[in-house]
């Protein structure tokens, strides 16, 4: 792992203003990771696009970043996020950093989370919880367990000293969120089985109907947003956000990829599987072009990823706690898989999941999933 260089100057903290920081702020994850193996780099241009481009996100949400340099030497980054959306529904007065990455020195953690706390509390926040890269909508937490594999689609990795420098800077642990990993051609649990037959002729699963994108784009929101409404750190999908997701659901995916459960004809649970792009841009380098798009497109069309990542699924509150829940859930699971077997795909990634889930976890048990990686949400008082 990279170490720190001796400690004869204070590092210094500064804004990311220009292209030249931009580029310093993207490169540092390339020189701290350059001798794991279990890495993926992020495309270059999605992450710039996410970070300071077209991001819904970024259009609501006040965004800053930093980098920590000692000397000529980038040694740290983080960002920092305030969202209104995020205050009006969660009032709780939390403010979200994230992008962290820095080498194992705990001076240079420590500036780093006191550039994002002051900042933050500037904005009104009582606290910080993170990383969020940037929203919890997006990538979320940080790599305690499973460093040995590499991160599924839009799934975090990280450092095994992350841990201990976070803790060293005040921080403590706020929520873990697992990720279970299950071979898509299970042998369906006999009380599952028995539970959605029980359901009888009231619902119906199907793929999503690709000719009315954004109709069907617009029922999953609303069953997402209506689902997760209770959960930890929840913040709505926008309109404008979700379509942004669309857009790779229906570029990049085929359409029984998503199934929507419906019961006497309202959606009332859907499921969202996503071909694992990583497995496919691991030897990228964060680069897509000159021609990595080609070799993309042909290992998502043609050779298939053989592995793949549920990112998203939910039940409708009123179903979520009555005899339709599990198997409303066990249905979408089934239909998704199914679909995932045809196409080759081995190995499925569900996540997040989070920890007191005892639900959502007991069905991915039963099932055979096995969890192996743990991603954890830190909190700091402000």
């Amino acid at each position: 792992m990279p170490n720190p260089l001796p400690n004869s100057a204070a590092a210094s903290l500064n804004p990311v203003l220009d292209k030249r920081d931009r580029k310093e702020f993207m490169q540092l994850a390339h020189r701290l990771y350059r001798d794991d193996p279990a890495w993926v780099a992020p495309l270059d241009i999605e992450f710039s696009d996410r970070v300071w481009g077209a991001n819904p996100y970024l259009k609501r949400a006040t965004v800053r970043t930093w980098l920590a340099r000692r000397g000529d030497r980038t040694v740290g980054r983080i960002s920092a996020q305030w969202d209104p959306l995020q205050q009006e529904f969660q009032g709780d007065g939390v403010g979200n950093f994230g992008l962290i990455e820095c080498e194992n020195d705990p001076d240079v953690a420590k500036l780093l989370f006191e550039a994002a706390g002051d900042w933050l509390r500037e904005q009104g926040a009582t606290s910080m919880r993170g990383p969020f890269n940037l929203s919890v909508n997006e990538e979320c937490g940080m790599l305690i367990d499973g460093f040995d594999t590499p991160p599924s689609i839009m799934m975090p990795h990280g450092l095994p000293y992350y841990d201990a420098l976070f803790q060293q800077a005040g921080l403590c642990k706020g929520k873990d969120l697992i990720a279970y990993r299950v071979a898509p051609d299970f042998d369906a649990p006999k009380v599952m089985t028995r539970l959605s037959k029980s359901l009888g002729d009231s619902v119906a699963v199907r793929p999503i109907n690709k000719k009315n994108a954004k109709a069907e784009l617009e029922t999953i929101r609303d069953v997402f947003n209506d689902a997760w409404s209770k959960n930890y750190g929840f913040v709505p999908f926008t309109e404008e956000e979700f379509a942004a997701v669309g857009q790779m659901v229906t570029l990049l995916m085929p359409a029984d990829y998503v199934q929507i459960a419906e019961v006497n004809g309202e959606a009332a649970a859907f499921i969202v599987a996503m071909p694992n792009i990583n497995e496919v841009a691991a030897t990228f380098g964060g680069k897509l072009l000159p021609f990595n798009w080609l070799k993309l497109i042909w290992g998502l069309k043609v050779r298939h990823p053989r592995s793949a990542r549920v990112p998203l699924m939910g039940v409708r509150q009123h179903f979520q706690h009555s005899r339709h829940g599990p198997g409303l859930a066990f249905l979408v699971i089934d239909a998704v898989r199914k679909a995932l077997c045809a196409n080759g795909v081995r190995e499925v990634e569900l996540s997040w999941i989070l920890e007191d889930n005892s639900g959502m976890r007991s069905i991915i048990e039963s099932i055979g999933g096995e969890a192996y990686k743990t991603n954890r949400i830190y909190e700091k008082a402000l």
